[in-house]
């Protein structure tokens, strides 16, 4: 992918990233999250990780994304109030922590090797659609199984707790009624 595109699709992944955890919507949160996987997707594809784009465009996007909006819409969720101006500390301290990530991730490029090494080329049919079913439904089975298990016990207990308790048909007795 020639450098263009890519810069122009990083910093719209960074700017959707941000609306992700700066929007107070939950549902404009979700949006903001889905544009950013769909561009990590298009970047995956332009960097000829085409099965890795499509399975992050066909599962994160759309399973995923429509299971966390069933989840707000359960939930009921509304709109985050920030009227809260105090906590100075909190924020100065999450302020040097930020600083002091972003000194280490320079410091991580600075040492880092150069990608001259990168360029080699992969065996033929690494990475295809073919190796990885192979591998999910050969070696990894069991892992596939149990976690889509998991995740319908997930929904099941989303649906039930939504639904909530029913209201007791039969009135409490009173102190002193024989029953």
């Amino acid at each position: 992918m020639p450098p263009g595109p890519f810069i122009f699709l990083a910093a719209l992944a960074v700017i959707s990233a941000l609306g992700t955890v700066l929007q107070r919507n939950p549902v404009h949160c979700l949006l903001a999250l889905v544009v950013t996987l769909l561009v990590l997707a298009v970047i995956f594809i332009g960097l000829d990780a085409v099965t890795v784009g499509l399975l992050e465009a066909i599962i994160y996007v759309s399973a995923i994304m429509v299971l966390f909006l069933f989840v707000i819409w359960l939930l009921n969720l509304q709109s985050e109030l920030r009227t809260a101006p105090g906590h100075l500390a909190l924020k100065a301290g999450a302020a040097l922590f930020c600083a002091a990530l972003i000194a280490e991730l320079f410091l991580l490029f600075w040492h880092a090797p150069s990608a001259a090494g990168a360029r080699t080329a992969a065996p033929s049919g690494y990475g295809g659609i073919d190796s990885l079913a192979v591998t999910v439904f050969s070696d990894y089975l069991i892992a596939f199984e149990v976690t889509s298990v998991l995740l319908l016990a997930a929904i099941v207990g989303a649906v039930a707790l939504a639904r909530g308790l029913p209201a007791s048909t039969q009135q409490p007795a009173r102190p002193g009624s024989i029953t």
